[in-house]
């Protein structure tokens, strides 16, 4: 049962600290970013990073909550989720003219699969694709994806937590039900 005492954003941060990660999920909290809300709070997401704790090889992702009780208008109420994810790729597959339009969609599909509703959702998906030269061009082609993404729940924030950790794991290259398979050796390939 929730604390009376507790205020809203305190009843709505705990059920996000209290969410469950897959084990190829490495999450944790993070400073939020400043003036953006009254209330905020970030978590950020490694698939699977180097034993030293560094960044991972495969993808990583970032979780915002915001709460204005203001509620400012572009939000349609006072609470607004701000998320990225990034990966790396294949270059074949950082070529693919409809990449960015299937990273929308697994995160639109992972909210719908979690009933996690939403409104006034805005993002970009951004591909690029890179090759070295000169010094760097032992380093090949490489290619990544990146979405960021912004709506505004409704209910339940649990759903929408692990909709952003689905996210981040299908960029990688993780699908649903593949926790602990291996990756592809292309995929662990990243570029400095």
């Amino acid at each position: 049962m929730a604390d009376p005492l507790q205020t809203p954003f305190e009843r709505a941060a705990a059920e996000v600290r209290a969410t469950r990660f897959r084990s190829d999920l490495v999450v944790r909290e993070i400073p939020a970013p400043n003036g953006l809300a009254p209330f905020a709070l970030a978590l950020a997401g490694d698939v699977r990073p180097d034993q030293a704790g560094g960044e991972s090889p495969y993808g990583t992702g970032r979780f915002v909550l915001l709460h204005d009780p203001d509620e400012p208008e572009g939000w349609q109420g006072a609470w607004r989720i701000v998320s990225f994810a990034q990966a790396p790729l294949e270059p074949e597959i950082g070529s693919d003219p409809l990449l960015a339009d299937v990273a929308w969609s697994w995160l639109v599909d992972a909210l719908e699969s979690r009933h996690a509703g939403y409104r006034a959702a805005a993002g970009t998906a951004t591909k690029t694709l890179s090759r070295g030269f000169g010094s760097l061009a032992a380093e090949g082609d490489g290619s990544q994806i990146e979405l960021r993404a912004s709506w505004s729940p409704d209910g339940d924030l649990t759903g929408h937590v692990e909709a952003w950790a689905e996210l981040v794991c299908m960029l990688a290259g993780l699908p649903p039900g593949s926790e602990g398979i291996d990756l592809f050796t292309a995929r662990r390939t990243m570029r400095d």
